[in-house]
């Protein structure tokens, strides 16, 4: 069955709102079986109850939460009463007759008990009625009694007055879900009842009455309403007149009822008594509390059990009595739930309560404690719940706020202690405390140097509740220190510090060194551990040599030397570890005497990654070595690591250089190492360092570098599935030793202390850098011999040396310490006696860090939030040793000034006696009393605290400011009190806050200022302010605004957080101005976005003009209310103003520089970063001489990043400010490093050049150079010298140094450096040529070499190449030299020779070959050979493939750029466009775009190439074909345009031109013509027949006519003109003579046109004819005449 929670299991008043769905199932299933049984069980007739008693219990612990409907909760009888209530009687506590008889029915006499045996058994008249009422369906279930005649009148009871609930419905359960209020608990015993337990029978009753009422508590019913039972026979009669399924449904109910009944008396038969009883359990246990003092507080419980526990109240284990302490406590039982009050609580009341519940079964105690505060504050309350019910009373109740009532002092305290290493050492010290308090146990702290000291096997610790002490069991060196026993109670404490001395042991072998002291391991991981430790400071009469690192295994006892030769940098890594296991180190020293001791050993430390240890699945197999065994994650193959990245040198040395690297982001899952590889900077001849074993760990260190030598290196990973990319190369770094050994202190003074003491002083060496500590030693004057005063170096540079001689004269000195080495030692001091020093007390000015710093805001006591804060400061190993006199702890602020209470007048006389040691008081004399400060505000107000703040006096008095005095008091009506002191101690800040005020009252405050000349007079009273509870949301205002470094157009203010923040932190402040005369609503803010810091340069501001400024700041909530605004500031820069000035002197060393003119005798320096007090020295060293001041860094990085600024005090203001951000820094640091480390400057670095014959030149030029220069020329390491091989010189004047060699051999690879020195300043460049550098640089020198001796005879000067001409020709050309007449040229392609028509005549000595018109048939192997009697020389060009397609493409755009504009031609067909190229070529490719669309060629559209002419034909133009043309010509890389405008005139024009041509075509083509068949000439012998054809044409056909010597010629017998069919014409004489020469001419004609043919007859006669026909001529001339 389901088990119910605990508010159910244990009492009933629980809440139905908490159920959970399982509970609401668990109770509806108590509730269905519930409602199965007969409800007679829970109220019948009284022989019922008496008898079914037992019965009821045993039920309840099943159905806890079932009762009948007919029971109330609202009874206003209790407990008791409600056997009365649970019968209907009224009156049962008037003890009447009936009560009488009722309890006669519960008697348990024999007859009533056989009775009502009887009438369960066979159901008496008794039961039978209460059958029949129950038949009757009544609502409320009857209350059966022995006398049925008895009528219970109707009644309804309440027990609270809530709104009734639903009365219990058998069948529907909808209601049960629905949730209630939470009912107070009433009874919460267990729900026992066994007869015999009590005496008497009345008390039996009561028990019974009780357990219904219990039984009850959370029934639905609200009340119960009890009906008449009517007994007459007429109302029987009616009942039994019922429908049959009714009587079926009453008779099964019989039987139900009937089996129910005896299945309880078999349980009743069997039940055993014992199982009911039930020892006492906390239901609820008291609560632990926290009050003020004058409030009430109370504890409650609730205790179940059974029978009912009584309870007791403990204070402090001891019994409360009430009546001893009468209205004081109240104790109060009432139905389980128990109480105890305690009023009006004091600080007596703090104790642990508990209360002690009992019955027969046991008893059980709760606890609780009682925290009473006195002072507001919110403390921790987990500190006072008692967690356990044995929780220790320490742990009740702390001191918190009571540390006043505790005085811690010390008796029997520890002296100063010197020991020898080995020895046990014991300090110890009897603790005081008053008053004595038990349960306040005090916790007891050790510290060495400042650093909390826990128990090991080095140091045991032991508290007897009255004396404290520390035992070294084995004492060493690093055990030497100052040692403080703190005494703490609470948040208050007290301490005692003495020095403990650790002396050498003495060496094994004389002369040999001291021990060496806190080795520690800085960096462990797989492959190595990074050793470190300190040296020491007994070298034994011989400088150390260096040391030995030894390694165990932890669990063995077998020490293994880590290195060979002696490592002299105190810090080593230590490789060849075992990953996993883990080592111990040790670290011996060693000099020419002998090994030293070995060290303490380190403490033990894994060789396993850090970053690892949560990768891989690690467990310690072997608890007792330490070993590790790591189990790798299973591997994914075929995943080849990436690159490491951020590869970088973190520590580099003489010996070894240490690498640290980031895994690569793919990796796979498989587990990776690496390899290491190096080279020589300037080079790429990368060498693999860890050539065996790869790298397990992402951080590696590596060793045989050569020393100043700079090396580069690279990570690569691995795995199984091979090696990765190497990461990026590291800078180059060199070899050496980055930290130097420092230099020696300086200006070492002793001061007088004790009588067996003296304080040493001394500066810190310049430059020193990591510094580790110092050791002083001490000599008695003429002894010479000098004795360690420290064998564990110091920090700072002050000490005390103890363990002196009184009277003796003593000199010291100092050397400093870092791992580099020891530096020299110091100067010795100037003698001085041991002696006490003159007066004692710890005064200002006498021992500063020791004296109680004046005390500020939290000064007196707690701020309001609870936060407790000391006044008092606390000690550092420093201030100790700073001291010059035993200071008397009973003149310090004891734990009762840090409550802040007024404390006696004694404390303030004795700080103005420390304020007014001699010194001072001269300077006193020339002072005055401060003015009085103004402008009172109040920054924060609580209950019965406020904070006030206020400003500066106008007027100082000449004497700075040491303190202020507040007083206050109370306005009542208006009327002022009298004043009270609010502080006896001054405060140095301007904000403090006054507690013990009473709230809501009102009060007045006043101010006064004091300075060396004393107190000033106070100010006049402030305005009333009324103490109560800030509650606003927003930050208060900030306070104490201060203006510096005002300039004309800026200045800097400054301001404090407000001390009231809200309800939320500050988030920012808004930093507001006006000018000083304009009104309220001219201010501005100057910043948009709220600042973080508490300070702001504010600029923009006009000369000679008036400010003011204030102050807000906001949170969550919003902005907060303003400042109060600053006094009016005038912007100008002040004549003499001078500002922060940074330096680097010639050693290097960084410095802000300020200097002022206008001090005074009291006027500071005081410097601060980001306006902060810069209180950490161990960066800056501050120095002031006179006027000037200089902040110089020791070692300038990025923590020193900021904005340093400088104030005078007692000036008119005068401040400057210097900001170093990251860019100046770096300029300082290289500036810095060029001064410290002065070079010779290069102009060039070493180079290397191969000269004409093959000679290699190494040279380097310097900017200038002196006559006393030198220079060394080293070649791998060792010196070489002008010789045969090496010819060197240097030129003073240019600052050239170079060396040449004829050639480069095999042997001559390496690195070659040239060293130079020039006075102090000294440089030195190296030259690394090793592997493919020096291979090439090889080639390259022969190959220049060959080249000299190849340019002796003719010889190519620029090898054979091309050019395209720009006739788009290819002109093949080369440049020759050394030439002459002889030399021949000849000309090749493909191996064949090229012909040319003249030979070349080397003008310019260039050679040529052109090829016009190149394509690519032109492909091919050019080569021209040049030869003479003095040797020949060649040169060839491949033009194929890309070569000659590079070419074409030349070609290409060459013949692009020679095209010309695009013209517009008209022809008989239509339009054409065309441009004219040099020449064309396939490889150029031509397309057209039409408006900015490509044209797509057809019939009518079409292009072409015709010769030199690329053209656009379109025939049969149309509108459509109007537009923009492009030409584009691509040559195979890029296009070229060429445009026209065909649209417009220029379209109209060429249009109509082309309708002409078409015409004038047409008419051409039909025009009548001559087809052909004529010959010009004939000729032919006379005689003979002529006769000629021609064909002619013409549409229409032509008409056709002779001519005859150009006259018409018809046809005739002699001549036949035939012209048949239109074409055919034909000439025909049948035997010509030599009248028919001459010119005929056919002419064609019709509309078109006329044609004229001509042809020439020409008719010989043969020689004889020709003969006799001139004789017969000659014959007829003569005649004539």
């Amino acid at each position: 069955m389901m088990s119910l929670p605990f508010y159910q299991r244990h009492h009933e008043h629980y809440d139905r709102a908490y159920r959970h769905k399982a509970l609401q199932s668990t109770v509806s299933q108590y509730q269905k079986e519930a409602k199965s049984k007969s409800t007679v069980y829970a109220q019948g007739s009284t022989a019922y109850s008496r008898g079914s008693a037992a019965y009821r219990h045993a039920s309840a612990a099943d159905y806890s939460l079932e009762s009948s409907a007919a029971y109330s909760h609202g009874s206003s009888a209790h407990a008791l009463e409600s056997a009365a209530y649970s019968y209907g009687s009224t009156a049962y506590d008037h003890h009447s007759a009936a009560q009488s008889k009722r309890s006669a029915a519960y008697s348990l006499d024999s007859e009533s008990l056989s009775k009502s045996s009887a009438a369960y058994s066979h159901g008496s008249e008794s039961i039978n009625k209460l059958a029949t009422a129950y038949r009757l369906g009544s609502e409320a279930y009857s209350l059966g009694l022995k006398d049925s005649n008895i009528m219970i009148e109707d009644q309804s009871y309440k027990m609270s007055p809530k709104a009734k609930r639903a009365k219990q419905n058998l069948i529907s359960e909808d209601k049960e879900n629905k949730a209630v209020d939470y009912s107070v608990p009433i009874f919460t015993g267990r729900e026992v009842s066994i007869s015999g337990i009590t005496d008497t029978e009345e008390e039996r009753i009561k028990e019974s009455a009780a357990y219904i009422a219990r039984r009850n508590l959370l029934a639905k019913g609200e009340g119960v309403s009890v009906s008449k039972v009517a007994t007459s026979a007429s109302q029987e009669e009616h009942h039994e007149k019922k429908s049959r399924k009714v009587a079926i449904r009453e008779s099964a109910e019989r039987v139900a009822l009937k089996k129910t009944l005896e299945d309880t008396q078999a349980f009743h038969k069997k039940l055993n008594q014992d199982k009911l009883l039930h020892a006492p359990e906390f239901v609820i246990e008291p609560r632990s509390h926290t009050v003020w003092e004058k409030q009430n507080v109370k504890f409650y419980c609730t205790v179940a059990g059974w029978p009912e526990p009584h309870v007791t109240w403990y204070k402090n284990n001891v019994p409360i009595n009430v009546q001893t302490h009468p209205g004081k406590y109240i104790i109060e039982s009432r139905y389980g739930l128990h109480s105890l009050e305690i009023s009006t609580c004091d600080f007596e009341d703090t104790a642990q309560y508990h209360a002690s519940a009992m019955n027969i079964k046991g008893e059980i105690s709760a606890y609780a404690s009682l925290v009473v505060k006195r002072y507001k504050g919110e403390m921790d309350a987990s500190l006072f719940h008692a967690g356990t019910v044995t929780m220790p009373l320490s742990l009740g109740a702390t001191p918190h706020g009571y540390a006043s009532r505790f005085e811690i002092s010390f008796v029997d305290k520890f002296d100063v202690a010197f020991g020898r290493e080995g020895e046990t050492m014991s300090l110890g010290c009897t603790v005081v405390i008053s008053p004595d308090i038990k349960r306040f146990k005090p916790d007891i702290e050790w510290y060495r140097n400042g650093v909390l000291i826990t128990p090991s096997k080095w140091v045991q610790m032991h508290w007897s509740g009255e004396r404290a002490s520390l035992t070294l069991t084995h004492a060493n060196k690093e055990d030497e220190g100052l040692y403080t026993l703190r005494v703490v109670m609470g948040d208050y404490y007290e301490e005692y510090s003495a020095y403990v001395f650790v002396l050498d042991a003495d060496a094994e072998i004389p002369g040999a060194p001291g021990a060496p002291l806190d080795v520690q391991c800085l960096d462990a991981n797989k492959d190595y551990v990074i050793v470190s430790w300190k040296q020491p400071a007994v070298d034994g009469g011989n400088p150390i040599l260096g040391y030995f690192i030894d390694r165990c295994e932890v669990g063995t006892t077998h020490w293994t030397q880590c290195n060979e030769t002696p490592v002299k940098f105190a810090r080593f890594p230590v490789t060849g570890l075992i990953e996993g296991r883990s080592y111990i180190f040790r670290v011996r020293a060693v000099n020419k005497a002998g090994v030293s001791l070995p060290s303490r050993v380190s403490e033990p430390v894994a060789a396993l990654d850090p970053a690892d240890r949560a990768r891989l699945r690690s467990h310690p197999s072997a608890p007792w070595t330490g070993q590790i065994i790591v189990t790798e994650e299973e591997p994914a193959e075929g995943v080849v690591p990436g690159p490491p990245t951020d590869l970088q040198v973190i520590e580099a040395t003489k010996n070894y250089v240490v690498l640290s690297w980031k895994p690569p982001g793919q990796r796979g899952h498989e587990g990776i190492m690496y390899f290491v590889e190096k080279c020589v900077a300037g080079t790429e001849n990368w060498q693999r360092v860890n050539t065996e074993i790869p790298v397990k760990s992402p951080r590696f260190a590596v060793f045989d570098l050569a020393e100043g030598k700079s090396y580069c290196f690279r990570v690569r990973c691995c795995n199984s599935a091979g090696i990765g990319e190497p990461s990026e190369a590291t800078e180059a770094t060199v070899v050496d030793d980055k930290l130097d050994i420092p230099k020696a202190p300086g200006r070492i003074m002793p001061t007088r202390n004790t009588d067996t003491s003296v304080v040493v002083t001394w500066t810190e060496p310049p430059d020193a850098k990591e510094l580790v500590g110092y050791y002083i030693e001490s000599s008695v004057v003429g002894s010479g011999r000098w004795e360690p005063c420290n064998n564990n170096p110091v920090k700072g540079t002050r000490f005390v040396c103890h363990g002196l001689i009184t009277g003796e004269k003593y000199v010291f000195r100092v050397r400093a310490v870092n791992a580099a080495g020891l530096s020299e030692f110091s100067q010795e001091s100037e003698p001085i006696e041991v002696q006490a020093a003159i007066g004692g007390g710890l005064l200002h000015g006498v021992c500063p860090e020791l004296s109680g710093k004046a005390g500020g805001l939290t000064d007196r006591t707690t701020s309001w939030e609870g936060m407790h804060e000391s006044s008092q400061p606390i000690f550092d190993t420093d201030a100790l040793l700073k001291c010059n006199a035993k200071f008397n702890r009973d003149t310090l602020p004891s734990s009762s000034d840090k409550l802040g209470n007024t404390g006696d007048n004694y404390m303030r006389e004795m700080v103005k006696d420390a304020t007014t040691s001699a010194p001072q008081k001269v300077a006193a004399k020339q002072a005055t009393a401060p003015s009085p400060p103004y402008d009172i505000t109040v920054l924060e107000s609580v209950r019965d605290s406020m904070v006030l703040g206020w400003k500066q006096p106008k007027v100082i008095g000449g004497s700075e400011i040491t303190g202020y005095y507040v007083n206050y008091r109370e306005v009542i009506g208006g009327v002022p009190g009298k004043w009270m002191e609010a502080n006896i101690k001054p405060v140095s800040e301007r904000a403090y806050r006054i507690q013990n005020l009473k709230e809501n009252m009102v009060y007045q405050f006043q101010v006064a200022a004091a300075n060396l000349a004393g107190v000033g007079t106070p100010s006049l009273p402030s305005k009333s302010f009324k103490c109560e509870e800030w509650t606003i949301a927003v930050p208060g205002p900030p306070h104490d605004l201060a203006c510096t470094e005002i300039r004309k157009d800026s200045l800097v203010l400054l301001w404090k957080a407000p001390v009231y923040t809200g309800r939320s932190p500050v988030a920012g402040y808004y930093v507001d101005v006006k000018e000083t005369e304009a009104t309220e609503e001219h201010w501005r803010s100057v910043n948009e976005k709220p600042l973080q810091k508490r300070f702001l340069k504010i600029g923009g501001l006009k000369e000679g003009v008036s400010y003011v400024f204030r102050v807000r700041a906001t949170n969550q909530a919003g902005v907060g209310k303003p400042s109060d605004v600053t006094d009016p500031v005038v912007a100008e820069t002040r004549p003499g103003t001078k500002e922060v000035v940074v330096d680097v002197d010639d050693n290097g060393v960084i410095s802000l520089n300020f200097e002022c003119d206008q001090m005074s005798p009291n006027s500071k320096f005081v410097w601060s970063k980001d306006y902060e007090p810069i209180e950490d020295d161990s960066r800056l060293d501050i120095a002031t001489k006179g006027g000037k001041s200089k902040a110089t860094f020791k070692d300038l990085g990025e923590d020193d990043l900021g904005i340093y600024s400088c104030v005078v005090t007692d000036t008119d203001g005068v401040s400057s400010s210097y900001t170093i951000d990251e860019e100046e820094m770096k300029r300082l640091l290289a500036l810095s490093h060029e001064r410290k480390f002065p070079t010779v400057p290069l102009v060039s670095e070493l180079a290397v050049e191969i000269l004409e014959k093959g000679e290699v030149r190494f040279w380097l030029q310097a900017e200038k150079l002196s006559g006393n220069a030198k220079a060394n020329f080293v070649f791998n390491d060792k010196e070489i010298f002008n010789g045969e091989k090496y010819k060197m010189k240097m030129d003073q004047k240019t600052g050239l140094v170079e060396m040449i060699m004829d050639k480069l051999e095999d042997k001559d690879e390496g690195t070659y450096t040239f060293q130079l020195q020039d006075g102090k300043a000294t440089n030195q460049s190296s030259l690394v040529l090793i592997g493919d550098v020096f291979k090439k640089l090889q080639n390259e020198s022969d190959f220049q070499r060959k080249e000299w001796h190849r340019k002796q005879g003719p010889h190519f000067v620029d090898k054979l190449g091309w050019e395209v001409t720009s006739d788009c020709n290819v002109l093949l050309k080369c440049k020759v030299a050394n030439i002459k007449k002889e030399t021949h040229i000849v000309w090749y392609k493909d191996d064949r020779e090229i012909m040319v028509d003249e030979e070349h005549d080397f003008k310019d000595g260039v050679c040529t070959l052109l090829i016009s018109e190149f394509s690519k048939k032109d492909a091919g192997t050019y080569e021209v050979i040049l030869k003479d009697d003095r040797g020949k020389d060649s040169s060839e060009l491949k033009l194929m493939n890309a070569a000659f397609a590079d070419l074409m493409n030349e070609v290409c755009r060459r013949i692009a750029l020679s095209a010309t504009d695009l013209k517009i031609q008209s022809t008989a067909e239509g339009i054409r466009l065309y441009s004219f190229v040099n020449y064309y070529v396939e490889d150029l490719r031509v397309s057209w775009v039409h408006n900015d669309a490509q044209i797509r060629f057809t019939d009518r559209v079409k292009t072409g190439v015709t010769g030199e002419q690329i053209w656009l034909q379109i025939n049969e133009p149309t509108p459509q074909d109007k537009g923009r043309y492009t030409m584009e010509l691509f040559d195979g890389k890029t296009g070229h345009k060429k445009t026209v405008d065909l649209s417009g005139q220029a379209f109209d024009e060429a249009f109509a031109e082309f309708q002409r041509l078409k015409q004038a075509a047409i008419a051409e083509k039909n025009r009548a013509r001559v087809l052909g068949g004529l010959p010009d000439v004939v000729t032919i012998q006379e005689g003979k027949a002529l006769n000629l054809s021609c064909t002619v044409w013409g549409d229409p056909a032509p008409e056709v006519s002779w001519l005859k010597n150009e006259k018409s010629f018809v046809s005739d017998a002699n001549c036949i003109l035939k012209f048949e069919s239109g074409k055919n014409v034909s000439f025909t004489i049948s035997a010509v003579s030599t009248l028919d020469s001459g010119k005929y001419s056919i002419v064609v004609k019709n509309k078109y046109g006329t044609e004229t043919s001509d042809v020439t007859v020409s008719v010989f006669i043969p020689e004889e004819e020709a003969e006799s026909l001139q004789e017969k001529h000659k014959e007829d001339k003569k005649k004539k005449v």
